[in-house]
């Protein structure tokens, strides 16, 4: 049965049983000048880039995922035609990219879409903080989960073949969850009646782990201390979700109806899956169980059950698509899968706009900013990439447009043997895509004035 108090006013107790028990948001109860509304962060990735035919081909027209024309007066291809209805709430960027990253092979780069990080090619790997954790860090205290990492394929995957956007403040890849039943009893089941216990025991396990850590540490090698102090670091963040665990099991988990949800649902219907991962988002959200939400819809380069999304639309595996352009219809298949994404994450957005903000002005998307993007535009390109920001209209966002950076001709076109677009000379120059994220971070209300490698904001949304 579904419930219809949609959050938590975490300053409001009831205390006449002497107990003392979170009052769930209610809008009567909520004032509207004295309530702030929630700032929400939400991320998507799409592998394999997108649609790039060249201007002089047939299918320029309609399959190019970028739009024609620019600033307000822009004309969405048969790609992104879905999100006509939310012209007014979504901004088209094209021109951006990772400095550090963009002589490499497309493939290896989903793992610093959120960071800019240089990742490398092959070889050692280190990445930095993703953008989500940086907000997450900032917000995470006042949900019951800091953030919530979401894929289709799940887990870390490896160096290079990410299957998570999220990476902690020492560069490590966050697992992320796949299997909705397991998102939906994180935010919603009750935990058992032992759950205090095992809190309780695993607070005692890391003090005894930190006690005998400080002894062992005076009779190491200056390496070996470093070593264990980067070990620490990660007991300390362990910990810390242990305490706040205590703190949030005085919280009643809010009801929510699910007759709605198949959440047994797996990649054999991945139409459906998509559908159910993008409502429990949603969920999420409006129960105000997170603030801060990253969801990679496949791995790179074809590897993992995220290859089977384009099923939905009638192709047998997604990556092939984006290398078989050269054939008849190639720019078309390619580009029917794209709108396939474009109407999912549409209905998505429209969802959010069509809920209210509970007790607080606008609705959902309006406090709400959402980056859809990929890490390469052409074949294998890291350049140029195809970005949708949306939402965020209370945060001072504005919308309608479509911001080209990237000039009138860019590099893309069918690969047809020989050299690869990453693998030619840069025939014009991006913008830093942290630029967009220092602006995102800075509407969202943090007090930053540096992302990774950013220059400056992006004053234009």
């Amino acid at each position: 049965m579904a419930n219809p108090l949609n959050g938590l006013d975490r300053r409001r107790f009831l205390r006449g049983t002497g107990l003392a028990l979170a009052l769930p948001l209610l809008e009567c109860t909520a004032s509207e000048k004295t309530r702030k509304s929630p700032k929400r962060l939400a991320c998507f990735y799409q592998p394999d880039g997108v649609p790039m035919p060249l201007r002089e081909d047939p299918a320029y027209q309609d399959w190019s995922w970028f739009p024609h024309g620019s600033g307000q007066d822009f004309t969405f291809t048969k790609c992104l035609e879905p999100l006509e209805p939310l012209r007014d709430q979504v901004t088209v960027l094209s021109g951006f990219s990772n400095p550090a990253v963009r002589n490499y092979h497309g493939h290896s780069n989903a793992d610093q879409f959120l960071t800019a990080a240089d990742t490398r090619p092959r070889g050692d790997y280190q990445n930095s903080i993703s953008l989500d954790q940086v907000y997450a860090a900032h917000v995470g205290e006042q949900t019951r989960f800091a953030s919530l990492v979401l894929s289709t394929d799940g887990g870390t995957g490896t160096p290079r073949g990410a299957h998570t956007l999220s990476f902690n403040h020492a560069g490590r890849a966050i697992p992320a969850e796949h299997r909705p039943k397991r998102v939906f009893d994180k935010l919603f089941v009750k935990s058992t009646q032992n759950a205090a216990s095992q809190l309780a025991m695993a607070e005692s396990a890391l003090d005894d782990l930190l006690v005998d850590a400080k002894s062992l540490r005076q009779s190491l090698s200056l390496g070996d201390q470093q070593t264990l102090d980067e070990y620490l670091n990660s007991v300390r963040e362990t910990e810390v979700k242990v305490q706040k665990a205590k703190r949030w099991m005085e919280f009643p988990l809010p009801e929510v109806g699910v007759d709605h949800l198949n959440l047994d649902i797996t990649m054999d219907d991945p139409k459906l899956y998509l559908q159910t991962i993008y409502e429990l988002i949603y969920l999420a959200f409006k129960t105000d169980s997170t603030r801060v939400v990253t969801y990679q819809l496949g791995r790179e380069n074809g590897i993992g059950v995220s290859d089977y999304l384009a099923r939905a639309v009638g192709f047998k595996l997604t990556h092939q698509l984006s290398h078989e352009t050269k054939q008849a219809d190639g720019w078309r298949n390619f580009g029917t899968y794209c709108r396939f994404l474009s109407e999912e994450y549409g209905r998505f957005l429209t969802r959010l706009m069509e809920t209210p903000e509970p007790g607080a002005e606008g609705n959902m998307l309006d406090n709400t900013v959402l980056l859809f993007g990929s890490a390469s535009s052409a074949f294998h390109l890291s350049r140029n990439y195809p970005l949708l920001l949306a939402g965020g209209k209370n945060l001072g966002f504005q919308h309608g447009q479509y911001l080209n950076y990237a000039g009138e001709n860019p590099q893309g076109g069918a690969w047809e043997g020989g050299q690869e677009p990453w693998q030619k000379k840069i025939q014009h120059e991006d913008q830093p895509l942290s630029n967009l994220f220092l602006t995102m971070l800075q509407r969202l209300g943090m007090p930053v004035d540096r992302f990774a490698d950013s220059t400056g904001v992006v004053e234009e949304v």
